[in-house]
Order: structure tokens, then sequence, then C-alpha cells
């Protein structure tokens, strides 16, 4: 007999169609079953965690012991903290943030600023040196060989003009005072012997040609006397002497003798350099212009001139600007007159020649003295909530009272602008600490 199940031909395909669908329905169930435990199994970690971390809260809660004996047990596990939020950084205790109170900053003289925008109208330093006032300044020669014979002037003295510097023998000078003596009797004579003929003349004694020859040698004897006396000038000898060879050299100019190469009994020769006399009321300032700062420096400019050896300084023009630039040293000469009327500019003295550029808006500036020097860069101290921090930046212009700051800051940017170097120093102390 055959199975309910069972076909006509002894196959079972109903019980094999249910045995598949029963198995079919078993491996659904399997894979929908895994898909949710592997997306509920980290927020069941996570809970376990969370409720783990709950008992032990109430665990400490409990008491400190139970607390100590867990920390005890967790660095006995491998000595590894727990996970925890990054602690945050806190920059006052960092080496670049010093940290002050009003009281200290006031004791420090710190004053601070905001950083903006300003006119700058920028400002060159060219190196420089005093010298003489060439258009007023001479070098006495004798102009004739002599010896000297007294020398009433001294080094360092003032004169005044046509002084009697020193007083010379010259043989040279004799000769030409003789000569003009000569001169002027020939000229008595010839004008004589001119007055004679022409009365002659006059009275029909004598004829015209007597008159024009007596009147041609008057004239050559004016001539002559003319040139003697103008040799005499020459050299700088006066006509009129109490010795024929008796030679004064005299000032040329109100001033101060600043060279004397003279000494009584020595023999000097007609070029000799044996004074130099100078006018020390108006003095050059001689600065050396590099190639590239020319069109910055021209005629007419009023510029500020600094001693560099004390503290002095005095406002001029500039007289004079060379046209040609030297083949060693690529710079120009010019040159700044100042007044001297005290003698405090002496000649030789080295100087710092301040000189104005055109004006310019520039958007970021702080006070020049903001600006320190730390680790060999520019810096400026800016206001942080937890003190004040050396910022770095980069410079531009300046004119001396303001800085241009072209990189690091930007405009409202609170910073020290007095007192910039104290924080400096209390930078070095805390660089100093962190470092032991």
């Amino acid at each position: 007999m055959n199975s309910p199940y069972e076909s006509k031909d002894g196959t079972q395909p109903v019980a094999r169609r249910k045995q598949a669908i029963a198995i079919a329905v078993v491996l659904a169930l399997g894979v929908a079953a895994g898909i949710g435990i592997l997306s509920t199994g980290g927020r069941a970690g996570a809970g376990g965690e969370a409720a783990h971390g709950h008992e032990d809260g109430e665990d400490h809660n409990e008491g400190d012991a139970h607390a100590h004996a867990k920390s005890g047990a967790d660095k006995g596990h491998g000595g590894e903290k727990p996970a925890s939020t990054e602690k945050p950084h806190d920059d006052a205790g960092a080496p670049d943030v010093i940290t002050l109170t009003p009281e200290q900053q006031k004791a420090a003289g710190i004053v601070v600023d905001t950083a903006k925008a300003a006119t700058l109208t920028a400002t060159y330093q060219l190196p420089g040196e005093v010298k003489f006032n060439e258009d007023t300044t001479a070098h006495v020669v004798p102009r004739v060989v002599g010896v000297v014979e007294s020398v009433p002037a001294a080094l360092g003295q003032v004169v005044r003009r046509g002084q009697v510097l020193a007083v010379l023998s010259s043989p040279a000078v004799s000769d030409l005072r003789a000569d003009l003596q000569a001169a002027q009797k020939r000229l008595q004579l010839a004008r004589t012997t001119y007055e004679r003929e022409k009365s002659l003349f006059e009275a029909r004694i004598s004829p015209q040609q007597d008159v024009q020859g007596a009147e041609q040698a008057l004239r050559e004897a004016e001539i002559a006397v003319t040139n003697a006396r103008q040799k005499l000038m020459a050299v700088g000898a006066t006509p009129d002497s109490s010795a024929l060879n008796r030679f004064e050299l005299r000032a040329p100019f109100d001033g101060t003798i600043v060279e004397k190469h003279i000494a009584l009994g020595e023999q000097v020769r007609e070029d000799t350099n044996v004074f130099t006399v100078a006018d020390l009321r108006t003095v050059w300032a001689q600065i050396s212009v590099p190639a590239k700062d020319l069109p910055l420096v021209r005629v007419g400019d009023r510029v500020t001139v600094r001693a560099t050896a004390f503290d002095q300084s005095a406002v001029g023009k500039v007289a004079y600007v060379g046209s040609l630039i030297g083949e060693s040293t690529r710079t120009a000469q010019a040159r700044v007159t100042l007044e001297n009327p005290k003698a405090t500019w002496r000649p030789g003295l080295f100087v710092n020649v301040e000189m104005k550029g055109d004006a310019v808006e520039v958007p970021v500036t702080v006070a020049a003295d903001a600006v320190q020097t730390v680790e060999e860069r520019p810096v400026v101290f800016v206001q942080t909530p937890r003190g004040f921090q050396a910022q770095p930046v980069k410079i531009g212009r300046s004119d001396g009272q303001r800085t241009e700051i072209v990189q690091g800051l930007t405009a409202g940017t609170p910073y020290i602008a007095t007192g910039s170097f104290m924080a400096k120093a209390e930078l070095g102390k805390s660089t100093a600490s962190h470092a032991h």
C-alpha cells in the first residue's frame, strides 16, 4: 500500500517541497538574526560599559578605599590609563606666554595699544663725516722763498682778516720793492720832462715831436710802476715797508688757525703750506650715498644730522649731490651745510644723516619701540586671554615713531606698545626656567 505522500510512481514530491520550504525559512531566520546581532552588538557593548561605569561610580560613592583598590588594580593590569578626552593646552604654562597682573604691568611701565593704520614718512640713515667748509677754508702759503723771523700766531687762535700770522725775510720781496721804487723814480722824471716839453711847445720853442716823445716816455713809466706794484701784490707784499725784505703773512679772512707748519728761523719755500685758516661758523657734513639711494637725496632737502660720539643733532639742507659714482666705493658724494656757531661740529666727527622720503599710507603699524628681537627674529608681544605672547612678525618701513607690520598682525590686535623690553626680559626668564 502506498504512503499518502507518495505519488503513483513511488516518488514523494509533496514531502520534498515542504522540506525545502522549511530549510529556506530556517536559513532566512538565521541570516536575519546574524544581522541583528551585528548591528546591536556595538550598542550593547557600549551600554554594558556605561552600566559598568555606573556601577563603578556607585562603588566610588560607597567609599574611597574601594576607589583606591580599583585604581591599584588598574595599574597592576598593564599600567595603562583608561581612555579619556585630550587635555586642553594651557597657554599660560607655555614658555612664550607671559602672565602679568595689572599691578605688575603698571610697575614695569607696560602700556597696551592696538595695531592700526598710519601715515609713515620713511626715514633713511646714511653715514657721513664732518668736514671743513671748503668755501671758507684757506691754505696760507708764502709765495716767495724766505726765512722766518717771527710767528706771532698760534695753533687754534682765532684771527681777523689782515692780521699778521708770520714775518719772513725774503730777498725776492726786496727785489720787487726795489723795482717798484726805481719805476716810481723814472715815472717822476718822465712826468717832469713831459711838463717841460709841453711848456716849451706852447711857447713855440720846442717842436711837437719832442712833446710827443716825452708823453710816450711818461706813459711807459706809468706802466712800469703799475707792473712793479702788481708783482708785489701778487705775492701778498705791501708796497711800503720799513725794510725792503720784510714780508708779512696775513690772515685772508676771519677764522681759526687749524693747521700750522712754520717755526722761527725756518726757511720756507714759496709753495709751503704754513697755515690753514678755516671759518668754523659753518661746516660740511660729507655723505657717502649708495647708488640705490641716490633718488632719495635731492638738493634742498632738509635733513637731520646726528653725532655718533655724543648726543647732538642739527638740521641742515642738502647743498650738493655728486654726479659721479666712485669705482671702488660705488657711492656718490653729497654734502649738507651746517651752521656751527658754538663750534660743536668739529671736522673729523662721524655722523648719521637722517633723510625722510615720501609719505605713504600703511594698513598695519605698531609703535617703533614695540618691536623686539627674540631668537634672531622680530616679534611683537600681543595680548591674549592668558597673557602676553611673543608673536613673530615681518616688519617693513619705519619713520622712527611707528613701524609697518607686513605679516604677523592684523589691525586692532592689542600689543605692548611701551615696555616691551621688560616683557622680553620676562620671556627670557621663563624660557630659562623651562629649559631647566
